[in-house]
């Protein structure tokens, strides 16, 4: 009897057009990567409500098993990235333009993560040469992105890698092209990311022995 409910619930709901949406909720890789509980909690979280990076859900897969505990990370923009990253690496250290985002971010930091404060501008595009090191990563994801990448290439050591979030935007194209000419090759992964429903694209630029050996 419970079977045969089951079968009729699943008939009206596939005959509405509902089915495949139901089921993801369900049991579905979106239920799985916690995008659901993204969606409605606007965080970029996962299933458990743990912090994640705003990028394509293949590329996190992709990039979570390569991190490693000696890796020192610059990062434009900042926000619960900042945190997944901390968990897992050395140090980072992130560049953000609002203050009020840093009044709410600054506190859920652990110690080997930190957010400094730069208007946009010169001083915002250049914060990743104030400490005098040498990056394994490099994260563009905030404003003045193709300056940024553009700038911040010289600051990544001999194996370091850059990314580049919401690569696949048009005015995004001449960073990649300088890229490109710079000698990095590029990598994309297409897919959905935490939060929004729409299709994005996360890019990693490498060259050879690389630190996450690509």
């Amino acid at each position: 009897m419970i079977k045969k409910i089951k079968n009729n619930a699943w008939d009206f709901l596939n005959g509405v057009g509902l089915g495949g949406s139901v089921q993801l909720f369900l049991d579905g890789a979106l239920k799985q990567y916690g995008w659901f509980r993204s969606f409605h909690t606007k965080q970029s979280v996962d299933a458990n409500g743990d912090p994640l990076p705003w990028y394509t859900y293949p590329f996190i897969l992709f990039l979570k098993p390569r991190l490693k505990s000696s890796f020192t990370v610059f990062e434009y923009g900042s926000g619960n990235s900042t945190r997944w990253y901390a968990a897992r690496i050395k140090e980072i250290t992130a560049v953000e333009h609002d203050g009020d985002w840093i009044k709410q971010i600054k506190p859920k930091l652990p110690s080997n993560a930190k957010v400094v404060e730069k208007p946009l501008g010169e001083s915002y595009i250049q914060a990743v040469k104030d400490a005098g090191e040498l990056y394994n990563m490099i994260i563009v994801d905030g404003r003045n992105r193709v300056k940024c990448a553009n700038f911040a290439v010289d600051y990544l050591t001999p194996d370091g890698v850059l990314i580049l979030d919401n690569s696949e935007r048009e005015w995004y194209r001449n960073a990649k092209e300088y890229l490109k000419d710079k000698g990095f090759r590029r990598l994309d992964f297409i897919g959905m990311a935490p939060i929004v429903g729409i299709e994005t694209c996360t890019s990693v630029f490498y060259r050879d022995g690389n630190c996450l050996e690509i």
